[in-house]
């Protein structure tokens, strides 16, 4: 089972920004209105679940930010 990150991977940034350059997709999400962070190497930061409600047209806010359910599953282990 592979889990996804919290955060978007380089390549899924690029391609919501249309650009590679960090400087590029920090003047994108600006210019968008998305929230992000900056890592000390001036690279931008997304939160996964924020990414989905804004493509989804929902304005995030913590009222509708749900996490994922998940069940334990020990069917494998032996």
């Amino acid at each position: 089972m592979e889990f996804q990150s919290e955060t978007l991977a380089d390549e899924e940034l690029a391609s919501i920004t249309g650009y590679q350059i960090p400087s590029k997709q920090i003047q994108w999400l600006t210019d968008n209105h998305w929230e992000f962070v900056l890592t000390g190497a001036r690279r931008p930061i997304v939160g996964r679940v924020y990414a989905r409600l804004k493509l989804s047209g929902v304005k995030p806010s913590a009222a509708n930010v749900l996490t994922e359910t998940w069940s334990l599953d020990l069917a494998s282990v032996s």
